[in-house]
């Protein structure tokens, strides 16, 4: 009978288990909170539904494959409308006041009209860097996103060797670089560079092979789950449940236990700590930490069973921090759609200030506000707006926690001051302040203390080159058996969708499995004294 711990109830934590129980484990999850989600968290105040995390749902296919190992679809357990428009860009207003939106509609050959519109010529150019950041999408998930890079050969296979000249050369060239031998217009170039902050990198760093992001959005288009991201996190854990995995919330996991095997440290289980403080002692054959993985390694791990030791993460870099406003408003804001993006002038200046040393809060940064209430409208009161709105930051807890009403440190607040009054003059909202009736805000120390984040961060280690695919930490421990790990931390990397697969890479490690690609589903198996 194998039993198996899991560290964590976020996404990655929950796929885990469910894919682990699943394929016949005896799977106990713990959760340092009194909710599951992690990042993906929900915030409830006045009759507003805030997701705290992630809004913006991409990789379909991800999902697809995800549910279909635990014997679903994404059909039956999300209900996913597409957004037409995907999003809408504002650009920071110049001498002669502001300038108009550029909305982003859904289809590539809409899109290349828009690109047209705006630089006569780019339509034909435009169509031919989505159809190479298809190829590059496709190329990435068969041979590099699933691969454990466990057996030496795994990437000889015809279709990369075929496509290693282009794979050099964009792995060898920034994505900032890349789109602007292709584009000139500033706003154009933005939308197509963006995606490297989803992936906690400056566009100028992140190579080229990443231009692999438009496909996602720009091909296959933007779609939102409805119930949001809190509501993915609900199927998760139904279904973990229906696998049969045990969760227990208020149980902090204080240390991984290890032993000696055959000459070898293997995991024995995990020590937890409950509501009312006290310690227990979990047996476990495998341990999985879905936590963070700095903490992870340097907290709840001995020092000499450390593969991540704190000089490992000295040589590091992280991804941006962010500060979060959560705004309820009055009244309707037919100004923003669902997704919009706010976008400086000076746009290498805002990636200085994030990633530079010492960092500092860009002026003016530009923003991401996410406006759910524009399809569904059960997140806020009626008659009212729901926004999440993200800054990105450095990752630095120094900056301070955000709070209620105005009420966090100095630094978020007035960050988020900022933020608003950027929102109101480039988009046309002169009242926006004003008609703010529900306000709540994060900052990096909150992701510092509610969820053990590297250096504050808001999505883990950026993915520059030597931070991506086979260079990014590993999904299992080399120095203690039977230790795996999983999340946003590890590999494949940042992101909702690269949690999923980072739960399939840990089963195949489990399984032994070397191959490159997506799992192939089998049929559940139900561990003895379980069935019936």
């Amino acid at each position: 009978m194998t039993w198996t711990s899991v560290i964590g109830g976020g996404v990655a934590g929950l796929a885990t288990a469910a894919l682990l129980a699943h394929e016949g484990h005896h799977v106990k999850l713990f959760e340092r909170g009194e909710r599951l989600g992690g990042r993906a968290g929900i915030l409830e105040r006045d009759g507003f539904r805030f997701d705290t995390g992630p809004s913006w749902f991409l990789m379909p296919r991800v999902y697809d494959h995800f549910f279909e190992l635990l014997g679903t679809s994404s059909a039956e357990q999300l209900d996913l409308r597409l957004l037409d428009p995907g999003y809408t860009v504002f650009a920071e207003p110049g001498a002669g006041g502001r300038r108009p939106a550029v909305t982003i509609p859904f289809g590539t050959d809409r899109i290349a009209a828009v690109f047209d519109g705006l630089e006569p010529g780019t339509a034909g150019i435009l169509r031919d860097h989505v159809a190479s950041a298809a190829h590059a999408s496709r190329l990435a998930e068969e041979r590099f996103l699933y691969n454990p890079f466990t057996a030496p050969g795994s990437l000889l296979s015809a279709d990369v060797l075929r496509a290693m000249p282009r794979l050099l050369s964009l792995l060898g060239t920034s994505l900032d670089a890349f789109v602007s031998r292709r584009f000139a217009h500033p706003v154009l170039r933005q939308v197509l560079e963006y995606p490297a902050v989803f992936l906690g990198t400056d566009p100028r760093r992140a190579p080229a092979m990443y231009h692999l992001m438009s496909a996602l959005d720009l091909d296959d288009g933007v779609r939102y789950p409805m119930g949001g991201f809190w509501g993915l996190v609900e199927r998760l854990t139904a279904l973990a449940v229906d696998a049969g995995v045990q969760i227990v919330t208020e149980a902090e996991v204080t240390a991984i236990l290890t032993q000696e095997e055959h000459g070898r440290r293997a995991v024995a289980g995990v020590r937890w700590r409950d509501a009312s403080g006290t310690e227990h002692l979990q047996h476990a054959n495998n341990v999985v930490s879905a936590a963070d993985l700095h903490h992870t390694e340097t907290v709840l791990l001995e020092q000499d069973a450390r593969t991540y030791p704190e000089r490992w993460w000295r040589a590091r870099e992280s991804g941006p921090g962010a500060v979060i406003a959560l705004l309820g408003v009055r009244g309707e804001l037919p100004e923003l759609g669902h997704h919009s993006l706010f976008f400086a002038r000076d746009w290498d200046a805002g990636f200085d200030a994030i990633f530079g040393l010492p960092g500092s809060v860009p002026d003016p940064a530009s923003l991401y506000v996410c406006k759910p209430s524009a399809t569904e409208p059960g997140v806020a009161p009626p008659g009212h707006e729901n926004l999440f709105v993200l800054i990105p930051v450095p990752a630095d807890p120094g900056l301070g926690a955000g709070g209620a009403d105005g009420q966090g440190d100095p630094a978020i607040e007035s960050a988020v001051d900022a933020a608003i009054d950027r929102i109101a003059a480039w988009a046309g909202i002169p009242d926006l302040r004003q008609r703010i009736v529900v306000r709540e805000t994060l900052g990096p120390a909150d992701f510092a203390n509610d969820y053990h984040s590297w250096r504050g961060g808001m999505l883990g280690p950026s993915h520059i080159l030597r931070q991506s695919a086979m260079f990014r930490a590993r999904n299992q421990s080399s120095r203690v058996d039977r230790l795996y790990y999983a999340g946003a931390t590890t590999a494949p990397g940042v992101g909702v969708p690269m949690c999923l697969i980072s739960a399939e890479l840990v089963l195949k490690r489990i399984r032994g499995d070397s191959s490159a690609g997506p799992t192939q589903p089998v049929p559940r198996r139900v561990p003895a004294g379980r069935a019936g």
